[in-house]
């Protein structure tokens, strides 16, 4: 689906840890969410997966959830596949424009030793923040085409 929303908005303060999900945080134009570790990261500032994807990984790794691909939104009812690059997406009051579709995991991230694989090279999805604006779990995600101006 081209429409979803807003399952969870994630931050760590370190790299190459599992995010927590903070409800709300405020997106920042160039840099990517206050806070956050990967803000300032070149075009990957701020990542996306798909509630659905993580839930698929469940079977197994039972726990999974939210910000455990350190993931900064997770959506639900979004497909990330239907994404390409240079897409833009309007999330809250911010607006998004994707700039890579998947990603190498770092030297097998913690993910893949317990599964086998990592869903973030396939399904991981990553924009630079177009708009700043404030972010918050239950906000409406759309392709920018989807929304009227």
């Amino acid at each position: 689906m081209s429409t979803g929303v807003v399952w969870a908005v994630c931050i760590s303060k370190e790299k190459g840890t599992k995010k927590q999900d903070v409800g709300e945080a405020l997106l920042l134009e160039g840099l990517g969410l206050r806070g956050d570790a990967h803000a300032g990261f070149m075009h990957r500032q701020v990542s996306l997966l798909s509630l659905e994807d993580i839930e698929g990984m469940r079977d197994r790794i039972p726990n999974v959830g939210p910000g455990a691909f350190a993931e900064n939104l997770t959506l639900k009812g979004f497909d990330v596949s239907c994404l390409a690059v240079g897409d833009r997406l309007a999330v809250g009051d911010a607006i998004l424009e994707v700039t890579q579709i998947g990603k190498n995991c770092h030297g097998e991230c913690e993910i893949y030793r317990l599964a086998g694989e990592c869903i973030m090279p396939k399904k991981g999805t990553f924009c630079s923040v177009i708009k700043s604006g404030t972010v918050r779990k239950g906000d409406p995600v759309r392709k920018l085409a989807d929304v009227s101006m």
